[in-house]
């Protein structure tokens, strides 16, 4: 089973969801296709959506919720 990763394209915060009160974009073990966004990132209070470049199935998400994360550091990873 080959696995690809998403990566963050921008350094900030890492959100999985749109918002607190709202379930998240993606969960582990959802099918993903090619442009589903799975979170956001949080650039000096600008919110820029994250999507999948690649379709699969999301084994797990790599960085925590509300996490930082760094340019082209792995945020999720996918199975075929």
């Amino acid at each position: 089973m080959a696995t690809k990763q998403i990566l963050s394209h921008l350094p900030g915060v890492f959100y999985r969801q749109p918002s607190p009160d709202q379930p998240p974009y993606k969960s582990d073990g959802d099918a993903v296709a090619v442009g589903d966004t799975i979170g956001l990132i949080e650039v000096m209070k600008t919110f820029h959506e994250v999507q999948a470049d690649s379709a699969g199935k999301l084994v797990k998400f790599l960085v925590e919720n509300e996490g930082p994360v760094m340019a082209g550091q792995p945020l999720a990873e996918l199975s075929d």
